[in-house]
């Protein structure tokens, strides 16, 4: 089945964070040693992630004017599982070799 009929979701996120997004996935497309932009990768990754549970998650509590405390206890439940992510998709990250990234940035670039 390609791709394009598979069941898929999409989110918006922020022109900067597009912008950003392009600028890293073309760093680890492209260096010679692409395994230098781990780091920023992880940021990328993690960035990614937050815009996501916010758009999927958050934006949608706040349309259902779901009360301010609930809110605020998704905010930060979210912020906290983004928390332990961070050192996770770090030490992987700089775990990896060239290849290895390069697979990770070629998913991203799919799913954009």
């Amino acid at each position: 089945m390609p791709a394009s009929a598979k069941p898929s979701l999409r989110f918006f996120h922020s022109a900067a964070l597009r912008a950003r997004s392009n600028k890293v996935l073309a760093a680890v497309e492209r260096d010679e040693d692409p395994t230098q932009h781990a780091g920023a990768l992880s940021r990328l990754v993690l960035d990614l992630t937050e815009a996501g549970l916010s758009y999927y998650f958050l934006r949608p509590l706040q349309q259902a004017k779901v009360g301010f405390v609930a809110r605020q206890t998704a905010r930060l439940g979210m912020a906290g599982s983004l928390r332990v992510m961070s050192p996770i998709i770090r030490s992987i990250l700089a775990g990896t070799n060239a290849s290895q990234l390069r697979v990770v940035a070629r998913h991203i670039r799919h799913l954009m």
